[in-house]
C-alpha cells in the first residue's frame, strides 16, 4: 500500500507501520511530500515519525481507534456495502434538526442515534445536521475542539458507524449535514504543527494562532481542507457541511478559500450526480458569503441567520444584555426586520460592536432559503451559563409562537434538538480532557467568563465533571406526555404545513410583508395566501388581517377567523396560521 505525507521541513521522515519501520523517499513531483510503500490493509496501524522523532498520527488519518495521540489505522472505503439508492436531497424547501451524536441519546453512539431518525421522520424534518464528529480528547464534548480532521471520534463508533448513520437516514429519506470546523483545532491532541506550516503568527484567532490560508506553505494547508470537506462528501455520502465561523478564516489571497471550497464542492456535485451544499456559520453580515461566485460572490449555499435568532430572542425573553441589545430596543420591530429584509445590521450601528455593521442583500437576486432561521441552536443554549432552554423560563404558549415565527418564516427553518417537545434537559458546555492541566484551565476559564456576568463560580456547571454531560442527554420519556406531547403536535402541525403550502417556501423575500405593534407584542405577516399571526403579550390581541375571507389552518388556542371587519381576535401568548381564501 502507498503512504504519504507532507512534511516540508523534515530532513528525514520514517512510516511505522504494523510494527515496522520504513524509509520515505522525497516525492519528486510535489515538493514538501514524502512517500513510500508497506503492507497493509483495513485496520492496520501506522504512524509517522519526523527526523527520528516520536511516533504521530497521519494528518490525514482515516481512523484514530485510540484517540488523537494514537497511531492512525487504514480504513478501506470501498469495504462498506451501502444498501440505500439515494439520489440526494438539496437545500430548497428542507426543514434542518440540528444533532449532537453525544447527547441525543444516552448511549451516545451514531448508531443508537440512528434508531431514533423515525421520530425525525414523523415530525417532518428533511435534513440531519450533525455537531462535529472528527476526534478529540476523551470521551464525551461538542466536538468543536477536534483533530484529525478526515477522522470519525471512535466512541461515537468510527467511521462505519457514520456510514451505517448516513445509510438508515438516506433509507428514511433523510439528508445528512456534518458540521465541520476549518478555523481552528483543538488544544489537545493536535500533531499537526511537527508536520508543517498549519498555522501562522501572521493572524490569530480566539483559539490563537489561524490556521493558515495565505503565508507561505498554504497552497498544501488549503489543500488539506478541501481533501477533508470532499471526503466528507464523498465517501460518506453526505449532502452537506456546515461551516463553523467562517469569520475566523483569515484569507487574504486573491480567492478566498471560501470561493476555492464551494468551486469544488460545486465540482464533485456535478461528478457524483447529486445536490451538494455548504451552509456557513458568518457574523460578517455580508451578502457575498451567500453570493453566486459568478456574481462575485464566495459562493456558499447558505449560511445561518443570527440577526433573526437575536431579534426573537430578545422579543420571547426581555433579555437585553451582550449583542442582544441592538435588539432589544424595540424587538418586534427587529423581527419584522429580518422577516423582510434578512439582516438586521445591514450598514446600520452595533452598539454591541461600537461601529456599523453588515450591508444590505439584494432582494431581488438572494433567495429566502439562503437563510437559516432558527429560536434555539447548540451556541445559544450551551453558551449560556445553566445551558438553560427557552422552555426553562417561557410559558408553553411563547414557545409555540417561536416555532410559528421560525416554521411558517421565509427563511429555512432549523430545529435543536428537543425544542420540538420543549425538553426539560439543559444542554450545557462539558469537556472530558485528558490533560488535566488543560482541563483545569477549561473549569476555571468558564468560572471566570461568567462571573464577569454575576455568577457564582459554585453555580457554574463544571465541564469536567460526567454529570454536566449526563444532564444534557435528552430525555425521550419527555415527548410522550402533558405539555411536553402538546408542544410536539404543534411542531409537527406546523413542519406538515411548510410541506404544504407552497407560498411557505416562496423564496422570494421581498413578498414577505409584516405589521406589528410594539406595545400590543403582537405581530403578524403576509407570504402568499397565508397569514401568520403571534400575540406576545399576556392579554387578547385585537390584530388587523383584511377583510378577505380567510380559514384557520392551524392555531395554539382556539381562534375564529376573523369576521367581516378584518379583524383577528388573537388569545394571549398564542398563535394562529390562516388561508386567505
Amino acid at each position: 500500500m502507498q503512504f504519504e505525507v507532507w512534511a516540508p521541513q523534515a530532513d528525514r521522515m520514517t512510516l511505522h507501520c504494523a510494527g515496522s519501520a520504513h524509509a520515505l523517499e522525497p516525492d519528486p513531483g510535489r515538493v514538501g511530500w514524502w512517500t513510500g510503500e508497506a503492507e497493509a490493509q483495513d485496520g492496520t496501524r501506522y504512524g509517522f515519525a519526523v527526523d527520528d522523532g516520536p511516533v504521530l498520527p497521519d494528518p490525514r488519518s482515516r481512523r484514530q481507534p485510540d484517540g488523537p495521540d494514537g497511531l492512525s489505522a487504514v480504513v478501506d472505503h470501498e469495504g462498506y456495502a451501502w444498501r440505500a439508492d439515494w439520489a440526494g436531497r438539496g437545500l430548497p424547501g428542507a426543514v434542518l434538526y440540528e444533532l449532537h451524536v453525544g447527547t441525543y441519546t444516552r448511549e451516545g453512539t451514531l448508531d443508537a442515534a440512528a434508531d431514533r431518525l423515525g421520530h425525525l421522520v414523523e415530525l417532518g424534518i428533511t435534513h440531519v445536521e450533525l455537531m462535529p464528529v472528527c476526534p478529540f480528547p476523551g470521551r464525551h464534548g461538542w466536538g468543536y475542539e477536534g483533530v484529525s480532521l478526515w477522522a470519525v471520534h471512535e466512541p461515537y463508533g468510527g467511521p462505519e458507524a457514520l456510514k451505517r448513520f448516513v445509510d438508515r437516514a438516506h433509507g428514511l429519506g433523510l439528508g445528512v449535514v456534518l458540521d465541520v470546523v476549518h478555523n481552528h483545532l483543538g488544544p489537545s491532541g493536535n500533531h499537526l504543527p511537527a508536520f508543517g506550516p498549519y498555522f501562522t503568527e501572521t493572524h490569530h484567532t480566539p483559539w490563537g494562532s489561524a490556521v493558515n490560508l495565505d503565508a507561505p506553505g498554504s497552497d498544501e494547508v488549503r489543500a488539506f481542507l478541501l481533501g477533508s470537506a470532499l471526503a466528507w462528501l464523498r465517501d460518506y455520502r453526505l449532502d452537506g457541511l456546515r461551516l463553523d465561523a467562517v469569520h475566523a478564516l483569515h484569507d487574504t489571497r486573491a480567492c478566498h478559500f471560501l470561493e476555492e471550497l464551494s468551486a469544488a464542492v460545486d465540482g464533485l456535485s456535478g461528478e457524483l450526480g447529486r445536490p451538494l451544499f455548504l451552509v456557513a456559520e458568518s457574523d460578517l453580515g455580508d451578502p457575498r458569503v451567500i453570493t453566486p461566485r459568478k456574481e462575485n460572490g464566495l459562493g456558499l449555499h447558505a449560511q445561518w441567520n443570527d440577526d433573526f435568532h437575536h431579534a426573537l430572542h430578545a422579543a420571547l425573553t426581555g433579555e437585553a444584555q451582550g449583542y442582544y441589545a441592538d435588539f432589544a430596543r424595540a424587538p418586534l420591530a427587529a423581527v419584522a426586520k429580518t422577516l423582510t429584509e434578512g439582516f438586521f445590521h445591514n450598514g446600520t450601528y452595533s452598539s454591541f460592536r461600537g461601529r456599523r455593521h453588515g450591508r444590505p442583500l439584494d432582494l431581488a437576486r438572494v433567495s429566502a432559503h439562503r437563510l437559516l432561521g432558527y429560536s434555539q441552536t447548540h451556541d445559544q443554549i450551551g453558551n449560556r451559563a445553566l445551558g438553560d432552554r427557552l422552555s426553562a423560563s417561557l410559558p408553553a404558549g411563547l414557545l409555540a409562537c417561536a416555532a410559528a415565527l421560525t416554521l411558517t418564516g421565509p427563511f429555512t427553518p432549523m430545529l435543536f434538538m428537543g425544542e420540538e417537545w420543549a425538553a426539560g434537559t439543559p444542554w450545557q458546555f462539558f469537556t472530558d480532557h485528558t490533560d488535566p492541566d488543560l482541563a483545569e484551565a477549561v473549569r476555571n476559564g468558564r468560572r471566570r467568563e461568567f462571573a464577569a456576568h454575576g455568577w457564582a463560580a459554585e453555580d457554574v456547571p463544571d465541564p469536567q465533571d460526567p454529570a454536566t454531560r449526563d444532564r444534557s442527554c435528552l430525555d425521550w420519556s419527555e415527548p410522550r406526555s402533558g405539555v411536553h406531547a402538546r408542544v410536539l403536535a404543534w411542531y409537527r402541525e406546523l413542519v406538515a404545513l411548510r410541506h404544504a403550502q407552497p407560498d411557505l417556501t416562496d423564496p422570494d423575500l421581498s413578498d414577505v410583508k409584516v405589521a406589528h405593534d410594539e406595545a400590543g407584542r403582537w405581530l403578524a405577516f403576509r407570504r402568499g395566501d397565508v397569514r401568520v399571526a403571534v400575540n406576545l403579550g399576556g392579554e387578547p390581541a385585537a390584530i388587523p388581517l383584511g377583510t378577505r375571507p380567510t380559514r384557520v389552518l392551524a392555531a395554539w388556542e382556539p381562534v375564529e377567523a376573523p369576521g367581516a371587519d378584518g379583524m383577528l381576535s388573537l388569545p394571549g401568548e398564542s398563535c394562529v396560521v390562516l388561508l386567505q381564501e
